[in-house]
């Protein structure tokens, strides 16, 4: 039994780190369009290498949460029969100890350079601009994926997505596309279907099983059954 794990924001919101998006529709106090587009970047980007920068020494301050936890267990148990997609850009995923892991939307500790592209580890800050390991170049940026370019590793998303047997969700807001299309995906191609958030979504296609609670009770909750129907 093959399992793709798609998480979101919710996921990493237990262990402290915001999420994406305030009722007042500001990220950290900044309009999304200031910090998380290239046109942004463009018009400041000072701003946004500091907002980023802030953010990336914040995860000093934050660790795997049960659920992250959970996920790890189950990827020591059933291997490469699981991929874990997940849309955030912290590393709570890798620290609970999670391997088959694709990050859709990029790394906080990453930094990508828009002269040579090359893609490179980075904990340190980006503001002032220091030169790129690869190419000299002071014109590094995070290596994270704004609105309005492409996410990373699609392709191998997609394939894994279409031939999966379950397919779960866990902690998004289903709004965000393409990642928001794959549980439609993969029920098209014949996958059970599980939602586990603190709200139902208005997904495209319903889900098989949509649980309502807290990512840190409900995943590992359902970790347990799985492996108990592998026993």
């Amino acid at each position: 039994m093959t399992i793709v794990v798609l998480t979101g924001a919710g996921i990493s919101a237990e262990s402290g780190v915001p999420t994406f998006r305030a009722a007042d529709g500001l990220w950290e106090g900044h309009r999304v369009e200031d910090v998380a587009t290239p046109e942004g970047y463009e018009r400041n980007p000072v701003t946004v290498q500091r907002f980023y920068d802030a953010r990336r020494r914040a995860l000093a301050s934050v660790q795997p949460n049960t659920a992250h936890l959970a996920l790890a267990r189950l990827e020591r148990a059933i291997g490469d029969e699981l991929l874990v997609v997940t849309q955030n850009v912290d590393d709570l995923h890798e620290r609970a100890g999670t391997r088959h892991l694709v990050h859709m939307h990029g790394e906080l500790l990453r930094a990508r350079c828009d002269a040579c592209g090359a893609r490179v580890p980075w904990d340190v800050d980006l503001e002032p601009r220091p030169p790129c390991p690869r190419c000299g170049r002071r014109m590094l940026r995070p290596d994270v994926v704004w609105f309005g370019e492409m996410p990373y590793e699609l392709d191998r998303i997609e394939r894994a997505v279409t031939a999966c047997d379950v397919f779960v969700a866990v902690g998004t807001s289903g709004a965000v596309y393409p990642a928001a299309g794959y549980a439609a995906l993969a029920a098209a191609c014949g996958a059970r279907t599980v939602e586990l958030n603190l709200e139902r979504t208005d997904a495209l296609v319903p889900f098989d099983d949509a649980r309502q609670g807290r990512a840190g009770e409900l995943v590992p909750a359902w970790v347990d059954e799985v492996l108990a129907t592998r026993r």
